[in-house]
């Protein structure tokens, strides 16, 4: 099943990658023997207003070739669907996605099914400090030699490379994250933004990769936040963090930016207008407001920011949510205004201390119903919607979202996880719309997929996400192992479940609260060698080839099919039809017909030819699994349907 990728990965350089891309946009300037013909390129450019420079400012970093090959060479794992799980009533319509393993393969995966359909990245890579709490991940699975050969760099270069893993280096680290990124960017569309949170260890190599990756005049802006004190520095103790934000190309976002803008400056007029007509009467503004969105259609921006349906003497203003789903710590009284009775409080608590709410009741920053059966709300001004480079001053203690997390799992389970409301500002902020996808591959306990639901949650919004997560297996002297954890995603996974449950009990809304579980297999190195040494013409026994694909007790014909199925772009949610032929069943899927399980006749063969030919079956391929079908079968079927009448054109992929 992954022949192709094997027989691919012999033959790659650091380049390849970036060679291909050229090729598929610039086919006209490689001759027929492949060469890239760059006397061409560069009379074009000289024409153009292009300048070309010779020298210029590069990071560099040992392991930078090696980071480079990874990014050419295919995975060797495949997709096992946890059907159990994937079939439950929460998850068998669902379209978000928890995919177990390491995340560079899974990016692999993803590239061939969700290119440029990325709206937003969020990483929360691991903190390089400089101590063994940092352990170089990937395995080199190449000697000194192959290494040279395949990266085209020197024996001792190749040398050094090979001694960095389990080393806290900084080069160590930049060659673990240089790739990630590299292949991540693909992922997101033209006006995509990605996020990185990082500490001070290497806060300045991230930004020189990204710069390098996403390119300087993508740099979207940098934003401090206060934390919590570590108090680990002789000198000065860092008491914040930083994140990163890059655009994948700022050029497609301005026009967006720009419409945006002046769909802002549109709203604000009108509720000047609204103000003069109706002067502090903010009820008569409110349903004023209501009536005018509906001239937009959805398409429209303004028509986007119709929660905005409020004013007060600071500005137009939507009542937010002031309690969130994982708080529950504060509970007081408070009191209506009006009626002077006390007000229903949310079921997981108010969101701020006493001292605090009472303040901002004070200054008027709390909206309040027409009387104590509603639950107030938080003010949140449509001028403010604009992120701010420094957030210290809501985010006063990192320490808030770990009583949150340990509140939800009931135990101390996860250190330092990122906080669900920042996430939700940091989105909020870039205006991702409500069907919008958001992926996390380096997911932890899940902040971002509980970020996401309590953001549907609070309009309805239909975003999904992808969680990605390297099953981390928990020290047995560790509070989450005598929880019954064994490894970090099950903690995630856990959150995800208990954070679903309690929005949905808070809020009663009907949003997507569950997700499709991958868990990505590496086959054995024995039945690698199997599938790279068949020869169908010589019909070689190997015994069951589609059990090989066997993990975690489900069908290895499931694992078959889920790779394949994202593999030709019908992503990780796709499910297929049951084609009965004679006496043999295909599934089928949007004009693919997969041919994967032993035991087709040729009865079923001439069954599938006459079904194709009475158009009861329009399709356009036939994807094949070589090692179910007898040579003299598999000759049958591509004969038959290369004769088809009408002149029907369909193609046969054989996959090995």
């Amino acid at each position: 099943m992954i022949k192709d990728q094997l027989t691919k990965n012999n033959t790659v350089g650091p380049n390849t990658r970036e060679i291909e891309k050229l090729r598929k946009v610039f086919p006209h300037y490689f001759d027929k023997n492949g060469d890239f013909m760059i006397d061409r390129l560069k009379e074009l450019l000289s024409s153009t207003d292009v300048e070309m420079r010779k020298e210029g400012y590069e990071l560099k970093f040992l392991g930078k070739s090696y980071a480079k090959l990874l990014t050419s060479t295919e995975t060797k794992t495949v997709l096992t669907p946890i059907i159990e799980h994937n079939t439950k009533g929460i998850n068998a319509e669902s379209k978000n996605v928890y995919m177990v393993g390491d995340n560079i393969d899974a990016i692999k995966h993803l590239l061939k099914s969700y290119s440029n359909e990325v709206d937003c990245i969020y990483i929360d890579p691991p903190y390089n400090t400089g101590k063994k709490d940092f352990v170089y991940p990937d395995t080199f699975e190449f000697t000194k030699e192959s290494l040279v050969k395949s990266a085209g760099i020197e024996e001792d270069e190749a040398e050094r490379i090979l001694n960095m893993a389990g080393k806290s280096t900084h080069s160590a680290w930049l060659t673990f994250m240089y790739p990630r990124l590299l292949l991540a960017r693909d992922l997101l569309k033209d006006e995509g933004v990605i996020f990185i949170s990082i500490d001070e260890n290497e806060h300045c190599n991230l930004k020189l990769i990204c710069d390098e990756v996403f390119g300087e005049e993508n740099f979207a802006g940098e934003i401090i936040w206060k934390n919590s004190s570590k108090n680990d520095q002789s000198y000065i103790s860092m008491q914040h963090e930083y994140i990163i934000a890059f655009v994948k190309n700022k050029s497609m976002n301005s026009g967006e930016w720009t419409e945006k803008k002046e769909g802002l400056e549109e709203i604000f007029k009108a509720f000047e207008e609204f103000r003069q007509k109706h002067g502090d009467d903010w009820e008569a503004i409110h349903k004023e407001a209501l009536e005018w969105y509906k001239q937009f259609p959805e398409s429209n921006p303004i028509y986007s920011s119709k929660h905005y349906s409020w004013m007060d003497e600071r500005g137009v203003y939507f009542p937010d949510n002031i309690s969130g789903p994982n708080y529950g710590q504060y509970r007081y009284d408070v009191t209506h205004p009006e009626t002077g009775k006390i007000c229903k409080e949310p079921a997981s608590g108010w969101r701020f201390p006493e001292e605090t709410m009472n303040q901002r009741i004070k200054d008027n920053l709390v909206h309040f119903g027409k009387d104590e059966t509603t639950i107030p709300n938080n003010k949140t001004y449509l001028k403010n919607t604009q992120f701010q480079s420094l957030t210290s001053v809501k985010y006063k203690d990192g320490r808030v979202a770990s009583n949150q997390l340990n509140d939800l799992l009931g135990g101390k389970y996860f250190t330092n996880p990122k906080d669900v409301d920042l996430l939700c500002l940091l989105f909020k902020a870039i205006g991702l719309d409500k069907n919008s996808l958001i992926l996390d591959f380096f997911s932890g306990s899940a902040s971002t997929a509980h970020a996401v639901m309590q953001m549907n949650a609070e309009d309805n919004g239909k975003r999904s996400y992808i969680m990605v997560q390297l099953p981390e297996v928990i020290e047995e002297n560790k509070p989450a192992y005598q929880a019954g954890y064994r490894t970090i995603d099950e903690i995630g996974r856990d959150r995800i479940k208990k954070a679903a449950e309690k929005i949905k009990t808070n809020t009663s809304a009907v949003i997507d609260y569950g997700y499709k579980l991958y868990k990505l297999n590496t086959p054995e190195q024995k039945t690698l060698d199997k599938i790279v040494d068949f020869n169908p013409v010589e019909e070689l026994v190997l015994g069951d080839m589609i059990d090989i694909f066997s993990f975690n007790n489900i069908p290895g014909k499931e694992t078959i099919l889920s790779t394949w199925l994202n593999e030709d772009g019908y992503g990780l949610c796709s499910k297929t039809d049951k084609m009965k032929l004679k006496t043999y069943e295909a599934d089928l899927h949007d004009g693919s017909l997969y041919i994967i399980e032993e035991g087709i006749t040729s009865e079923d063969i001439m069954e599938l030819i006459k079904k194709i030919e009475n158009n009861e079956l329009m399709i356009s391929r036939v994807v094949v699994y070589p090692y179910s079908l007898p040579f003299n079968q598999s000759h049958e079927l591509k004969k038959n349907i290369a004769n088809l009448r009408q002149n029907k054109n369909i193609t046969v992929i054989e996959r090995y």
